[in-house]
């Protein structure tokens, strides 16, 4: 479900120095440009459940406590192209409240304007999934969407 809304609405990027982080309900993808001609190598990466540490061609690109924690059993990483190492992090919390405001703690932070898209982003989603026969790709929204929007459910049966 994630990827298809993802593919229909886009994504809402965090740019960094070595390239960007954005998430879902769901996972947190992280891409990093590395130089051109990269193999797989040349990357040492450890996927911790709350910690992350990368390493290209004996450089440190990032290290550190995670904002969130994950499931690191079914986290990835992939070099493509060779130029593009595209990491997977699946959140142990998935709920839209739980929209990371940092990719590591204190570090990477989004800035107020982008962390406010992520949360829109996050709580659209959240209401593709609790209304599957509307679209929510294309909508805006405005009011109470912090922590992941309004509560209905207790007003749905």
């Amino acid at each position: 479900m994630s990827v298809h809304f993802e593919e229909k609405s886009g994504v809402v990027p965090c740019q960094t120095p070595w390239g960007s982080w954005y998430q879902t309900m769901e996972e947190v993808f992280i891409e990093v440009n590395v130089p051109h001609g990269t193999t797989a190598k040349e990357v040492k990466c450890h996927l911790g459940s709350s910690d992350i540490e990368l390493h290209v061609k004996g450089k440190e690109i990032f290290k550190g406590k995670l904002y969130g924690t994950t499931v690191s059993d079914e986290a990835t990483w992939t070099l493509e192209d060779k130029c593009l190492i595209q990491i997977i992090l699946m959140k142990t919390n998935r709920e839209a409240g739980n929209c990371w405001s940092s990719l590591l703690e204190g570090e990477y932070c989004a800035n107020a304007w982008v962390q406010d898209q992520m949360q829109r982003k996050l709580t659209l989603e959240r209401f593709q999934r609790e209304n599957p026969g509307f679209d929510f790709s294309g909508a805006e929204i405005s009011g109470n969407f912090a922590g992941g929007g309004p509560d209905f459910s207790s007003s749905q049966k």
